[in-house]
């Protein structure tokens, strides 16, 4: 198969969507890789560490689309790209239609095949290809919000560990997911007072033997939210319905609960945001204020760690890649039901149930 590896040209998104460790193993299972010129340097890949493996650099996006019959991106296409993607092209990338309706209708309209890292399930109801960024973005989170707490950034000038004889920040965590545990493990650890919510019992009884002690678990309601939103410091916002629309957890009412200076990271924001008041941002404008309150919201928050990103996100994507090529999106897709799950829109048709219903498609 002829597999194609465009240059991300999403604001701020330095990784790219295959290693060239990567790329050594498609090519060992007999595929033609195409890598455009300077993909990978973002993330500390160089043309002559593909070329080495036996990938062929070709200068441009266009021909990158041109000669491929597989995608394999990062985040999903913008408006140049639409153009470029053809019908019965497999693209194979994060989409996150349910956010962006422009986006849904240009890929029907493609004809292209579109499998969504975000919506691959395995039996256990696991994300494998979610999984890698989500521990990276739950990480990211608390360094960023902590950052964002500094007074000179907009915070209440509180550090999060607090010193001895000082209290630390507390840090509210909404969603135990793998994003919430890795956040809440991040804070723990740098010394925060940590909170973290659920609506799973058992997943929260899991957190509770799992995560430091300095982490505390609460059933995830309303009350309890706004009960918290008192004496917060920093809110990380990690709720995930897979390949639908977040519900708003903290709405505009609820700001004035907080103390100005207060800090909202809303991890969520890929798939529309937790907070009624989280619009996109990115690493160039990553933060804005209302009534006070700091909301960080860059939808791709692990691209500001390209390099650690790019190999965390090919070691979870190469396996299925492989299925894909080796026997083609239907066979592998009919083989897989972990694959097949991924299939957002096929030709032309919206394939995955939440996304027609967030648009009102058939």
């Amino acid at each position: 198969m002829k597999i194609g590896i465009p240059k991300e040209i999403k604001q701020g998104e330095s990784r790219v969507g295959m290693t060239p460790a990567g790329v050594a193993e498609l090519i060992k299972h007999g595929h033609h890789v195409f890598v455009q010129h300077t993909a990978g340097e973002g993330s500390g890949f160089a043309d002559e560490a593909y070329e080495h493996v036996g990938a062929e650099i070709l200068p441009t996006i266009e021909d990158v689309y041109a000669q491929s019959d597989m995608i394999i991106k990062v985040k999903e296409p913008i408006e140049p790209e639409y153009a470029l993607i053809r019908k019965d092209q497999l693209v194979y990338t994060y989409f996150h239609f349910a956010s962006d309706r422009p986006l849904t209708e240009a890929m029907i309209k493609s004809g292209a095949v579109c499998l969504a890292y975000e919506t691959v399930e395995e039996a256990d109801h696991s994300l494998p290809l979610l999984r890698p960024m989500s521990e990276v973005a739950g990480r990211m989170a608390v360094l960023n919000g902590a950052y964002y707490l500094q007074k000179t950034k907009g915070g209440k000038g509180k550090l999060i560990s607090g010193v001895p004889g000082v209290k630390p920040t507390k840090v509210l965590v909404l969603g135990g997911g793998t994003v919430g545990e890795a956040a809440a493990r991040m804070a723990a650890g740098m010394g925060a007072d940590v909170v973290i919510t659920d609506i799973s019992l058992p997943r929260l009884r899991q957190l509770s033997i799992e995560l430091p002690a300095n982490v505390t678990t609460l059933y995830s309601s309303e009350h309890n939210i706004r009960q918290e939103l008192r004496d917060v410091d920093i809110v990380i916002g990690s709720v995930l319905i897979p390949g639908d629309k977040t519900p708003h957890l903290i709405t505009r009412d609820m700001l004035s609960l907080m103390e100005p200076g207060t800090v909202l990271v809303d991890v969520a924001i890929d798939q529309g945001g937790c907070f009624e008041t989280s619009h996109p941002t990115t690493h160039a404008e990553p933060v804005y204020t209302v009534d006070g309150i700091v909301h960080y919201c860059v939808t791709n928050i692990p691209g500001a760690v390209p390099n650690t990103s790019t190999m965390a996100l090919t070691n979870a994507t190469l396996k299925y890649a492989l299925q894909l090529a080796d026997k083609g999106w239907r066979k592998a897709c009919e083989d897989n039901p972990a694959l097949r799950k991924g299939l957002n829109i096929v030709e032309g048709k919206v394939v995955f149930k939440p996304i027609a219903d967030v648009w009102g498609l058939k």
